[in-house]
């Protein structure tokens, strides 16, 4: 989607108001700012490479609000939009008004789910993820391992269930096998999806039968928990039970927080939806470092050239 239909978006939203000025109080806490930020980029769902940047407020006409600029630019355009803000840092508004003390990330469920990473890495990667789409396959490469690689300890990434199962007929026994084998080991658990997003061809199978594919998602499960030395029996057990009740509630959260497909990605609360570059991905991540005072790690240095032959 082009800029241009971005700044549209928010053309639209413009408020038209009147009547008393206010004086500004102390400035802004960069904490602040990024809650801002992190509001506005997840309300309008603004793509990664999108920059944005919060200007000095200024008085307003309504009481109890300041103005505050905001300035969003891509590929060399940009449009300065008007907030509101009010005297008291609670909520932003622009027609539709933003709640400052709640972003939608806050609410996600993150009890017992398997960590990669530092359990007190600075950033929180969460991605609502599909075991058998090939978008999350693709993502899954993305995270690991060269995000994880190049941020070396600075993130955590958590993955939340999401089965698309209207599309992909196994996907839903993969995230129910996947959490039984989470429920004894966070290793194993990613080292099951690890396998799945790479080897997802192979449990489909060349005549694509569910049950077949069942089979296949069991077979490989008790694969990894016997080179683990896993509890056996326990993980049968699960297997064969086939609850699906945390998928569920993990599918019911992710509907309320409006995701409609996968992956879903949120970095430190900042919504990514879809497959995208690594490129984009670290943007969302270097701004919430930095919201922590947290310098980035410098991007790679672009492989050599060959040198030409000489005439």
């Amino acid at each position: 989607m082009s800029l241009r239909r971005y700044l549209a978006s928010f053309i639209l939203l413009a408020l038209v108001i009147g009547c008393r000025a206010q004086t500004p109080p102390p400035g802004p806490s960069a904490a602040l700012n990024r809650r801002i930020e992190v509001l506005i980029r997840s309300q309008y769902d603004l793509p990664p490479d999108v920059d944005l940047a919060i200007g000095e407020r200024t008085p307003s006409d309504i009481n109890g609000y300041q103005n505050l600029p905001v300035t969003i630019s891509r590929a060399g355009m940009s449009q300065k939009l008007s907030f509101l803000i009010t005297t008291d840092n609670s909520k932003l508004a622009r027609l539709d008004t933003l709640d400052l003390t709640h972003t939608p990330g806050d609410s996600i469920d993150l009890a017992g789910r398997p960590i990669r990473g530092p359990e007190n890495a600075p950033v929180t990667i969460i991605n609502y993820d599909d075991l058998e789409c090939p978008y999350c396959g693709r993502m899954h490469e993305e995270l690991f391992p060269t995000t994880a690689d190049h941020y070396k300890g600075l993130v955590r990434v958590i993955y939340k269930d999401f089965p698309l199962t209207e599309i992909h007929p196994w996907a839903m026994r993969a995230a129910v096998d996947a959490n039984c084998i989470a429920s004894q080991s966070t290793p194993v658990y990613w080292a099951y999806v690890d396998y799945l997003h790479a080897h997802g061809e192979e449990v489909t199978g060349p005549d694509r039968d569910p049950a077949k594919s069942a089979a296949a998602l069991d077979r490989i499960a008790r694969q990894h928990a016997t080179i683990a030395k896993l509890d056996a029996a326990a993980l049968d057990a699960c297997l064969a039970k086939q609850d699906q009740t945390r998928i569920r509630a993990s599918m019911t959260e992710g509907e309320s927080l409006g995701i409609s497909g996968t992956p879903n990605l949120w970095v430190d609360g900042e919504r990514i939806g879809g497959a995208v570059p690594a490129s984009q991905l670290w943007a969302s991540i270097d701004r919430a470092l930095r919201a922590r005072g947290i310098e980035p790690p410098p991007p790679p240095a672009p492989a050599a050239q060959p040198a030409k032959p000489a005439n």
